[in-house]
Formats: structure tokens, C-alpha cells, sequence
């Protein structure tokens, strides 16, 4: 009788035991998780998700032990960006990175007005909509402008200087993109004080860009200048 006492209490340890991991596991507190989003390729991105995890864990979050990454990209398809976001919001994250520009950032600011957003963009982010002022943002969205979008003009400057006897010369416009507008006046402005001719053409994917092109050989355009949300997918199509 003893001895079927004993034996109960021996298995009865055991099970314990055995629960033992799975409880201390259940009461781990899960680590945040950020999502992480650009409009580019992964291999585009990848010096930017790279920077991106030194500048967390110069801060003290290391993915994998305290903080999760989860990265997506939209492959310079600008209409991929509200599922990505939304994918995102649903699964809950702590903050959205929405970098690489005004379209990654609008789209991350649709999809939810109560998790941090933190975007990086190259134009005013008050004049764009993101943020109610400099000083007070405001909302759920904060982050980097560094003014690189009104750069058009600059480059066609350059191209007059490398090329002079070059016109027309033509330009990709993004029409999705909300600065392409203010960009392409510049651009305008820029060419009638060069006195060159410009000739716009619109394009918002990839699928656009070979059409695009027939049409600047037609126009025998002898110059081209593609804005940074187009460059990667134009590289392909001039390969």
C-alpha cells in the first residue's frame, strides 16, 4: 500500500515538472515588435534595415532578445503600401518605421491614428500633412525631414552642365507621389531660366515604364531625369 502511495507521489512530482517550462514560458512578457517598411526591394533596403538595427541597439534593443523586427516591402509598387500597413496594424506592432519617403509615411498615417509612427521623408512634413507643426507634431506620427525631394531642379542643373546641347530633355513624374506636382514645377521653373525643353512623362509602377520610354524615343529626348521613388524599377527597364 505504501509502495502505491509512493509511486503516485513520484509521478505526480513529475508532472509537475513537466508543466514547469511551459508555465515559465507562458509567463514571459512578449517582446514589442516593430514594423519596418519601405517602398523599395529587400536588397535595396537592406543597408537602411541594417542601419536601422545598429541605431535600436545603440538605444539598448537588440532584435531577437528584447525587441522584434517585422519588415516589408512594397517592391516600388506604390499601391502594395496600404495592405502592407494594414497587415501590420493588425498584427498589433508597438511602432511603425515607415521610411523611404512621403508615400511610405502617408500610407503608414491611413492606416491607423493610434500607433507611433516614425517616417523619414524629404520634404516639409507639415506642408505634405504628415504633422500639424514642427514644434507640436501632434497625432501618433514623429519623425526625420531631410529635404532631398526638391533636389529636381538641382540635378537638372547638372545634367544641363554635363550635357549642354541636351534638349528636350525629359522627366519621370510619379503622379501617386504627393510631391511630384511641386517637384515638377521646379523642374519647369529650372529648364525656362536654362531656357531647355522639358517633356514630362507620367509613371507610378513598373508596368508604366516601358510605355514610358517608347515614348521618349519617339520624342528623341536627349536627356532623362527619373525621381528617387522610380530609379530603382528605370534601371531595370535601361538594362
Amino acid at each position: 500500500m505504501a509502495s502505491h502511495i509512493e509511486r503516485r507521489k513520484f509521478l505526480a512530482t513529475l508532472g509537475g515538472a513537466a508543466a514547469w517550462p511551459f508555465a515559465a514560458r507562458a509567463q514571459q512578457p512578449k517582446v514589442p515588435v516593430i514594423g519596418f517598411v519601405r517602398i523599395t526591394t529587400p536588397n535595396d533596403s537592406a543597408p537602411f534595415l541594417a542601419a536601422f538595427r545598429r541605431g535600436l541597439g545603440e538605444s539598448g534593443y537588440v532584435e531577437d532578445q528584447n525587441v522584434a523586427i517585422e519588415d516589408r516591402y512594397a517592391f516600388n509598387e506604390v499601391d502594395r503600401l496600404p495592405a502592407l500597413m494594414a497587415k501590420l496594424v493588425g498584427r498589433h506592432v508597438a511602432v511603425l518605421a515607415a521610411t523611404g519617403g512621403t508615400i511610405s509615411a502617408r500610407a503608414a498615417k491611413a492606416a491607423t491614428s493610434t500607433i507611433p509612427i516614425v517616417f523619414t521623408v524629404g520634404d516639409d512634413p507639415v506642408k505634405v500633412g504628415l504633422v500639424a507643426s514642427l514644434n507640436k507634431p501632434g497625432g501618433n506620427l514623429t519623425g526625420l525631414s531631410v529635404f532631398s525631394s526638391r533636389l529636381g531642379s538641382k540635378r537638372l542643373g547638372l545634367l544641363h552642365e554635363m550635357v549642354p546641347t541636351a534638349s528636350p530633355i525629359a522627366i519621370l513624374v510619379n503622379p501617386t507621389n504627393p510631391e511630384a506636382e511641386d517637384e515638377a514645377k521646379d523642374i519647369q521653373d529650372t529648364a525656362r531660366s536654362l531656357g531647355l525643353q522639358i517633356l514630362a512623362v507620367s509613371a507610378s509602377k513598373a508596368d508604366d515604364l516601358n510605355g514610358a520610354f517608347e515614348m521618349l524615343v519617339t520624342a528623341r529626348a536627349l536627356g532623362l531625369e527619373v525621381p528617387p521613388t522610380l530609379l530603382a524599377r528605370a534601371d531595370e527597364v535601361i538594362e
